[in-house]
């Protein structure tokens, strides 16, 4: 059974517990921290974006398309819809001369309630640039309108149907998925992610070792090493891109630049890079409670960066408040995490 992560409390009583599993692991494949069964296959869902983005830039397409640091840090976002990251993921699409219509990720509304209710009493309509994963889709669209000028064909019908597994493109990302992990992505549990990509059950330990290799280099291709570094760099200048305002990923992002790169996936993953220490971090809640995922990656975060800031300890220690704006309780990091 996996531990405690992280604890909830009402009053100064235990309310909830959320156990999960955590590899800390450096990029030889080293353990550093073990907890729980880091070896059973989990979906990383939206975590592993940065190694998902990796072809875009691995490809030359970054580079054919003059990708902008914001255009690549959507790339590796679940972005909050917000106008900028609509008009941002358009703006790579026009570089191409495509539009929202070429994206698969299907519609979305934004998951920020004010830039809803703004659409909703201007009677706007959602479309797939306000999907969470519309910048992810765009730079899938990038790297198959460079296959497709290479091919000599049509961007737009050599785009149609990237989505599936056995696209070109669907293969290139597969492929990165293998190579960084250290495993045979194809001949893992697979399913279909909330934005119809293939997504695949990987082990926590494998995970972390991917994150590791990503942010030193160590046991990845040239091209994905300058991948990788590129795409970092993109999310340290950019961070409101990767996720929006009052997001996790951005005000951490804000707050240490190069030296932490961290991405949230749906069900309570997390998963991040520590270039200056060598290490990579995945983490799973095991009831998918993303307040909790934030908590422990941001009590993993102050531990390994020997670090007191305020915006780690906001959601390493969430202050819980009730509609009348009274704390009644807080989140706070179990036993075993605290013994990291």
């Amino acid at each position: 059974m996996n531990p405690v992560l992280v604890e909830v409390l009402r009053g100064s009583a235990v309310e909830s517990r959320h156990a999960g599993a955590l590899a800390i692991i450096d990029a030889s494949g080293a353990v550093h921290t073990a907890l729980g069964d880091i070896d059973r296959p989990i979906f990383p869902r939206s975590a592993v974006k940065l190694l998902q983005a990796l072809p875009l830039v691995a490809s030359g397409a970054a580079e054919t398309f003059a990708l902008t640091d914001a255009e690549l840090a959507l790339a590796c976002a679940s972005h909050s819809g917000e106008p900028e990251h609509v008009a941002t993921a358009a703006g790579v699409l026009a570089k191409l001369g495509l539009d929202a219509n070429a994206l698969e990720c299907g519609t979305q509304w934004p998951s920020r309630e004010p830039v809803l209710r703004a659409m909703a009493a201007r009677g706007d309509v959602a479309t797939p640039l306000h999907n969470n994963c519309s910048g992810k889709h765009s730079g899938f669209v990038c790297v198959a309108c460079l296959m497709a000028r290479n091919a000599g064909a049509d961007p737009a019908e050599f785009a149609r149907g990237y989505v599936a597994a056995e696209h070109p493109v669907m293969r290139e990302v597969t492929a990165a998925l293998s190579a960084t992990t250290g495993t045979d992505a194809e001949r893992a549990p697979r399913g279909i992610d909330g934005c119809s990509i293939p997504t695949f059950a990987l082990p926590l330990r494998s995970l972390a070792l991917a994150f590791a290799r990503c942010g030193t280099g160590h046991g990845l291709s040239t091209e994905n090493a300058r991948a990788a570094r590129r795409l970092r760099q993109a999310a340290a200048a950019a961070p409101f891109m990767v996720g929006g305002t009052d997001r996790f990923d951005t005000r951490v992002m804000q707050a240490f630049g190069e030296r932490l790169f961290c991405k949230i996936g749906a069900e309570g993953v997390y998963c991040a890079a520590l270039p200056e220490l060598g290490l990579g971090v995945a983490l799973k809640i095991d009831d998918g409670a993303a307040r909790a995922a934030e908590a422990a990656m941001a009590a993993v975060a102050q531990t390994l960066l020997k670090t007191e800031d305020k915006v780690l300890r906001g959601y390493s220690h969430l202050q819980l408040r009730n509609w009348r704006g009274t704390e009644v309780g807080m989140l706070r990091p179990g036993e075993a995490l605290s013994a990291i």
